[in-house]
């Protein structure tokens, strides 16, 4: 027996019309909705006058509605009463909206199916009250009874068709007599089957990217001179997409109960010539938010190629719209809404998509990841753009789309997800802030290093040993200072490669270079010392201002580190340690100017050899500069972070 043989048996003689009737039904469903439609502008503009009207002439053109006379009517209606509305060919209207019902009806009564019944009921319950009051008038509460969406409001001709299309399409799914690589086609022609398989073709190269989630399934048909081609999607109501398509020009009406959704839908064919009707939004309180939205956007292909072309890619997209909603909300947990938004538009390009991540466990993944990079949970409400800036924190949450996507496909064990981003964010967190960071602390324990070396010489230089232990100071401080400049250059180099992030770190590294050349300028003096050291008031002095160095290097150190961690919303405690550091930095400078002065009031009580006076003096002098620059490096650093704090 062959498939038309074997439908023909399992429903009877009066089945041999079902298809007709069912691309007839069909057809009635989009030209029901405009009329829908049409009384609702109606009731806007009566009610609202003033109010914008919808342009409704391109969804009456997508229904197969010649009459253009339509178009007026909503501007022509008027309320006249409370709760009366005159609107022109009122009557008209509610005949063709009966002439619809009854279509759509048609087919599930031919065929027997247990919904008929019911609906029949329905139907014969609302046609029990009148529809118009008049030739050209309404009430509220009959348009409610023809439009109304909700259903705790009582039974609607609105609610009818929604029940009955999803009737239709369980119904249509078991009649079709052909399967085209997963679409379900009935009444097609030759012509068809080309274009039916170009559309399976990209719905099917990207199904596996939804997983187990329902969705995709398709219905092909032909109804007059149009192929006719419906994708479920998901599983929400009123999320539906319908292809027309005819002679060449491929129509797509895309309804969301999600504007955000719709609008992503439509950038996916920013480089396809595709021209997108304004979006309009309906009020239907048995969907999300009591409203949903509708777009048409239309492809005219130059060649029978490129109309393949561009159904593939059509069919292809729209995986990316299961379950996005959802996507969005637990990325922007992660991400500002433009970065998160950009990130599913990438995985949508990619053909990567987001249910991988979601199935892997969404922004949990990513939050466990941080707690391991960072060696604490991160703070309540934080976003990953927090730890890292927002281009590495977008770059980091691709690479995550991509390893979830990648180990569902292959059935990867969750651990090995787990450990893939944690190294990932491990990296990341050696971004080029942290990376420069840690050259400016590396170079910071030189100058500490350096002026370590100086105090210790200055205690020891009454000792046997002092003369060696000043010359070979001299040649370490030396080669600390060609090591600074080497971290110089990393710097430079770093900031080069990561144009536009990182200037602030490297000026500042860049500065504090002047702290080691004095540093290292002081070692050199105190080489120049005679063997019998100078006197002790002048030593004295000059071991406060090596002690000062000492210990305002090491609060800069500790500044810098405490700046890794100081973000908006952050641990208290780390902004107050690093000022306490600034703060220290601060008196160790004032001390230092005093210390200085009180060795150049020695300096002029000594009366020692002349040469042997100038080295000490360039000894003091280099030390005091670099308090100075200490201060001012650490005044920078203070305002910077000080800034980053405040900032939105």
């Amino acid at each position: 027996m062959t498939e038309k043989a074997r439908i023909i048996d399992a429903l009877g003689e009066p089945g041999l019309l079902l298809p007709a009737l069912l691309a007839d039904a069909l057809a009635a469903n989009d030209r029901v909705k405009f009329y829908f439609s049409l009384l609702q502008a109606a009731q806007l503009h009566a009610t609202h006058p003033s109010a914008l009207q919808p342009a409704l002439s391109a969804e009456r053109g997508a229904a197969g509605i010649a009459d253009d006379s339509l178009d007026a009517l909503p501007g022509q209606s008027e309320l006249i009463e409370d709760d009366l509305y005159r609107i022109p060919d009122a009557e008209k209207v509610c005949g063709l909206i009966a002439t619809e019902l009854d279509t759509l009806l048609a087919p599930l009564r031919a065929s027997g199916d247990e919904a008929a019944a019911g609906l029949t009921a329905r139907l014969s319950a609302l046609r029990g009250q009148a529809w118009c009051t008049r030739q050209d008038s309404l009430s509220r509460e009959q348009i409610t009874r023809l439009v109304s969406g909700d259903r705790d409001a009582g039974d609607s001709a609105h609610l009818m068709v929604m029940d009955m299309h999803k009737a239709l399409l369980h119904l249509q799914s078991q009649i079709a007599s052909e399967d085209i690589d997963g679409a379900a086609a009935y009444e097609i022609g030759p012509t068809d089957r080309p274009l039916i398989a170009a559309f399976m073709r990209g719905v099917n190269e990207t199904r596996p990217l939804k997983f187990d989630h329902p969705g995709l399934g398709t219905t092909a048909t032909r109804s007059g001179e149009r192929l006719i081609l419906q994708n479920d999607i998901g599983t929400t109501d009123a999320h539906v997409l319908v292809v027309h398509v005819e002679k060449g020009c491929v129509r797509v009406t895309y309804t969301d109960v999600h504007i955000q959704r719709l609008l992503f839908f439509q950038s996916l064919f920013a480089h396809w010539a595709v021209n997108w009707d304004d979006t309009r939004s309906r009020t239907d309180r048995d969907m999300d938010d009591g409203v949903y939205h509708i777009s048409t956007g239309t492809f005219t292909a130059n060649n029978e190629a490129g109309l393949s072309d561009y159904l593939s890619f059509l069919g292809s997209r729209l995986v990316f719209l299961i379950d996005w909603n959802r996507a969005r909300k637990r990325l922007r947990l992660l991400l500002p809404k433009k970065e998160s938004l950009a990130v599913l538009k990438w995985a949508a390009d990619e053909g990567i998509g987001h249910m991988g991540w979601l199935r892997a466990g969404g922004e949990q993944l990513v939050v466990d990841a941080l707690a391991f990079a960072a060696r604490t949970p991160p703070a309540f409400g934080a976003r990953l753009d927090d730890t890292l800036d927002r281009s590495r924190a977008m770059a980091f949450m691709q690479f995550v789309f991509r390893t979830c996507t990648r180990a569902q496909l292959e059935n990867l064990p969750e651990e090995e997800i787990r450990d893939a981003l944690r190294v990932e964010l491990l990296t990341c967190f050696r971004s080029t802030r942290q990376q420069l960071i840690d050259v400016a602390a590396e170079h910071a324990a030189l100058a500490i290093e350096i002026a370590a070396g100086l105090r210790d010489c200055l205690l020891g230089l009454l000792g046997p040993e002092a003369g060696e232990q000043v010359t070979r100071n001299a040649g370490r401080a030396r080669h600390w200072e060609h090591q600074a400049d080497d971290l110089v250059n990393l710097a430079r180099e770093l900031q080069r490669q990561n144009t536009g992030h990182g200037d602030f770190y490297c000026t500042l590294i860049e500065g504090a270079d002047d702290i080691i050349d004095e540093l290292e300028e002081a070692a050199f003096h105190l080489g120049l010392f005679p063997p019998t050291p100078p006197g002790a008031p002048l030593l004295e002095a000059l071991g406060t201002l090596a002690a000062l160095a000492v210990s305002s290097a090491q609060e800069f150190l500790k500044a810098l580190e405490c700046a890794r961690g100081i973000r908006p919303g952050g641990p208290r405690e780390d902004l107050q340690d690093f000022l306490e550091a600034i703060h220290h930095i601060m008196a160790a400078e004032r001390q230092a100017d005093e210390a200085h002065r009180g060795f150049k009031r020695a300096l002029i009580a000594d009366s020692g050899d002349f040469r042997d006076l100038y080295a000490c003096a360039e000894c003091a002098r280099n030390l005091e500069n670099a308090a100075d620059l200490l201060l001012h490096t650490a005044m920078q650093l203070r305002d910077h972070v000080l800034s980053a704090v405040t900032s939105d």
